[in-house]
C-alpha cells in the first residue's frame, strides 16, 4: 500500500470512527431521554441531508403537480393536451395513485435488494429523468415522464421515512409523531416555492419549461444527497433482509426481460399512432384499485411472518380503511381544486391575475405554519388520544374543507359568478389540518407496527391506502362533468362525516 493510500485509509477510518461515536452518543441520548427537545435534530447533519433531499423532491413533485391538470385541460392550440375536465382529473388521480402504488415494489427493493441508501439514490435519479422527459414538447415523452416520475417516487418515498426513523431510534410514540410533524414542516419550504416557479413558467411562458424547472430542482436534490450521504447510518449498508444469490440473479434477468418487453411494446404503440386514452385510464384505474388489496393479502399470507407479526399487520387495518377515503379527497387538490381556482375564483389583485397554479402553494404554506403546532399537540396529548380518535378528527377536518369549497361552488354556480379566493384558501386550510393528522400519525403508527426486516415494505403498505384512495378519487373525477361541482364536493364532505361517525362509534364500543 502506498503512503497516499495509507493516509486516505487512515483518514477514512478516523472519520468512520468519529461518525460512529457521534451516532452512538446521539442514540444513547435519545434513549436516555426520548422526549428531549426536537430542535436538537436540526443540528444533526443526517437530518439536514434527508431534509434537503426531500425538499428538492417535493419542489419537483408539487411544481409538476401544479401544472399537470392545467396542462392536460389546456387546448391543443395553447400547447396542452386538450382533455376534458373529467378525463384530466382521472389522469391526475391515476398519476398520484401510481406514485403510491410504486411504493410497494419500491419498499420491497429497499428491504431485499438495494437497501435504503441505494433505493433513495436510484429513485431520485429516475425522478430527474422523468421531469427531463416531460420537458420535451411531445405527447409521448410527456406520458413516459409521468411513468418515470411515479416509479422514482415509489423508490424514494417509502425508504426515506425508514432511514429517518433509523436515525431517530428509541423514541417514544409521541416523540416519533412530533418528529414526523417537524419533518413535514421542513419539506414544505420547497413545496411552497415549487408551484410559484413552475406555475409562472408553465402558464405564462411554456408548459414544458415549467416541467424542466422541476428537473433542475431534482438535480439539486441528487447532488446534495450524494454530498451528505456519508452522514447517514444506512449509507454503507445493504438490504435488511437480502435475497438469496439465486433469487437475486433470477430477479435481475426478469427485470431486464421486462424492460425489453416494455420498450418493444412502447415502440409498437408509438408506431401504431398511440392508444385511446380513456380505455387505458380505465384499465389502469382498475389495476390501482385491485393491486392494494392483492398486496395486503399476500403480505398476510407470507410464510416469513409469524402469527404475532400477522396480528400486528391485521391491526394496522384500523388506520388503513379511513386512510383510503382521506387520500381520495387529497387526490382532488391538484385537479378539482385547480379547476375551482381557474373557473370559479376571482383571481384579480390590483390589476394582476394570479395564475391558477399558484393556489397550490397554499397547501404547503399552511403545512409550514401549522406543523410546529401539531408537533407540540402530539407531545402534549401523548397517549391520551389513540390513533382512531386522531383519525376521526382528521376526517372531520378534511370533510370540513370540502364542505367549505362546496359552499363556494354553490355560490358560483349561478351564471358563472366568480367568488372570493377565501373559499378556496379555507378549503386548503382544513385539508392541511387533515393531512397533518393522517401523515405524521400514519407514518408513526406504521413504524410501530413494522415486523423486523420489513420496514420499507410496511411504509409501502402505508402508501397503499393513498394509492387505493387516489385511484378511486381519480375514477370519481369523471363525475365532475356530469354533476354540478358543489354536489360533487358535498358528496366527499358527507362521506368523510359518515366515516368519522363510524370510527367514533367503534371507539366508544371498544
Amino acid at each position: 500500500m502506498t503512503s497516499g493510500s495509507s493516509t486516505a485509509a487512515s483518514t477514512a477510518a478516523s472519520t468512520a470512527a468519529s461518525t460512529a461515536a457521534s451516532t452512538a452518543a446521539s442514540t444513547a441520548a435519545v434513549r436516555d431521554d426520548p422526549d428531549q427537545p426536537l430542535r436538537s435534530m436540526f443540528r444533526e447533519r443526517w437530518f439536514s441531508t434527508l431534509f434537503m433531499t426531500d425538499m428538492w423532491e417535493r419542489f419537483s413533485f408539487y411544481g409538476m403537480q401544479a401544472l399537470l391538470f392545467l396542462y392536460a385541460t389546456a387546448p391543443a392550440s395553447e400547447g396542452g393536451l386538450g382533455l376534458s375536465d373529467g378525463t384530466a382529473g382521472a389522469l391526475f388521480g391515476l398519476y398520484i395513485s401510481a406514485s403510491f402504488l410504486a411504493a410497494m415494489p419500491g419498499g420491497w427493493l429497499g428491504d431485499r435488494v438495494l437497501g435504503t441508501h441505494r433505493a433513495m439514490l436510484s429513485g431520485a435519479l429516475i425522478i430527474m429523468a422523468g421531469h427531463l422527459s416531460m420537458a420535451v414538447p411531445a405527447h409521448t415523452t410527456f406520458y413516459l415522464g409521468l411513468v418515470l416520475v411515479a416509479c422514482g417516487t415509489g423508490l424514494l418515498k417509502p425508504n426515506l421515512p425508514v432511514m429517518f426513523d433509523q436515525m431517530n431510534p428509541g423514541a417514544s410514540s409521541s416523540r416519533r409523531q412530533a418528529a414526523f410533524s417537524l419533518f413535514y414542516m421542513s419539506i414544505q419550504v420547497s413545496a411552497l416555492v415549487g408551484p410559484l416557479v413552475t406555475g409562472a413558467l408553465g402558464e405564462r411562458v411554456d408548459w414544458h419549461l415549467g416541467f424542466g424547472a422541476a428537473a433542475v430542482g431534482m438535480a439539486f436534490g441528487v447532488l446534495q444527497y450524494l454530498h451528505g450521504a456519508s452522514s447517514l447510518r444506512g449509507a454503507a449498508t445493504g438490504p435488511g433482509r437480502p435475497l438469496p444469490p439465486g433469487a437475486l440473479r433470477r430477479l435481475i434477468r426478469g427485470a431486464w426481460a421486462a424492460l425489453a418487453a416494455a420498450v418493444l411494446l412502447g415502440g409498437a404503440v408509438a408506431l401504431a399512432g398511440g392508444l385511446p386514452l380513456r380505455p387505458v385510464l380505465a384499465l389502469c384505474g382498475l389495476a390501482s384499485l385491485v393491486a392494494p388489496v392483492w398486496y395486503f393479502r399476500r403480505l398476510l399470507r407470507g410464510a416469513e411472518l409469524d402469527e404475532a407479526e400477522r396480528m400486528r399487520i391485521r391491526g394496522y387495518r384500523r388506520i388503513f380503511v379511513p386512510s383510503v377515503l382521506f387520500w381520495a379527497m387529497y387526490g382532488q387538490l391538484g385537479s378539482v381544486f385547480s379547476l375551482f381556482a381557474r373557473e370559479h375564483t376571482d383571481r384579480e389583485i390590483a390589476g394582476f391575475t394570479v395564475p391558477a397554479s399558484w393556489f397550490q402553494s397554499a397547501h404547503p404554506l399552511f403545512l409550514l405554519l401549522l406543523a410546529p403546532l401539531f408537533a407540540w399537540l402530539w407531545l402534549r396529548i401523548g397517549a391520551r388520544a389513540g390513533v382512531v380518535q386522531k383519525f376521526t378528527a382528521g376526517l372531520l377536518c378534511a370533510g370540513g374543507g370540502f364542505a367549505v369549497l362546496a359552499t363556494g361552488a354553490w355560490f358560483a354556480s349561478g351564471g358563472g359568478t366568480l367568488v372570493s379566493a377565501l373559499w378556496l384558501l379555507g378549503a386548503f386550510l382544513c385539508m392541511t389540518c387533515g393531512e397533518l393528522v393522517f401523515g405524521p400519525v400514519g407514518l408513526s403508527t406504521t413504524a410501530e407496527s413494522t415486523p423486523e426486516g420489513h420496514g420499507s415494505r410496511m411504509m409501502g403498505l402505508f402508501y397503499l391506502g393513498a394509492a387505493l384512495g387516489a385511484g378511486a378519487g381519480g375514477q370519481l373525477s369523471h363525475l365532475v362533468g356530469v354533476l354540478p361541482l358543489w354536489i360533487y364536493l358535498a358528496g366527499f364532505a358527507a362521506a368523510a362525516a359518515f366515516t368519522a361517525l363510524l370510527l367514533r362509534h367503534r371507539t366508544a364500543r371498544i
